[in-house]
């Protein structure tokens, strides 16, 4: 049985939904708070106004990281049961690149030791169900260009959430107001 809940940031309203073992997803900011909700619903079972501490302070240092605070998510348990193995080596390997770094799909398609299987990380990575926990946004196409970003508002997205990182990646798309 899984259970969500729907939180605003400085971004906009994002949802998280997690079992008994961990997160099961995160949801970035659809273009009103009722669709990213939506979209959690399908995935999880029931809105649920309260959520177990471990839960409630993911929930803040996510608040926190939307503001531009760096934060280590690395040891908050993620629910991958339905995540095949490949998925499961990029993941883990994704969420080894710190705040503020980036590396290339083949880059961690090395570190998975799988050489040449940069488009099949980019596609587990399209999969990711908990982005920001692990941090795909990190994970650049070749010569330090954004790539794709399957999140609401795309490589919009990708390119904020870099951003807040101090990371930047020329797109030419302009910046939000309050980011630097």
């Amino acid at each position: 049985m899984t259970h969500y809940r729907v939180f605003d940031t400085a971004i906009g309203a994002c949802g998280i939904a997690w079992s008994e073992r961990g997160l099961t997803r995160l949801q970035l900011p659809e273009a009103h708070r009722g669709a990213t909700e939506q979209r959690l619903r399908s995935k999880a079972a029931r809105p649920s106004e309260t959520a177990p501490a471990a839960i409630d302070q993911v929930i803040t240092n996510i608040q926190f990281y939307m503001t531009g605070q760096s934060f280590d998510f690395a040891s908050v348990a993620i629910d991958l049961t339905d995540v095949d193995p490949f998925e499961q080596k990029v993941y883990e390997a994704a969420r080894c690149v710190p705040w503020g770094h980036t590396v290339s799909y083949g880059e961690l398609a090395r570190q998975t030791g799988s050489p040449g299987a940069a488009r099949a990380v980019g596609q587990a990575l399209s999969r990711n169900p908990v982005p920001v926990i692990i941090p795909c946004h990190r994970i650049l196409a070749k010569g330090h260009r954004i790539g794709g970003f399957s999140a609401p508002g795309g490589i919009f997205t990708k390119e904020r959430l870099l951003a807040l990182e101090g990371v930047r990646v020329e797109t030419g798309t302009p910046l939000l107001p309050g980011f630097v």
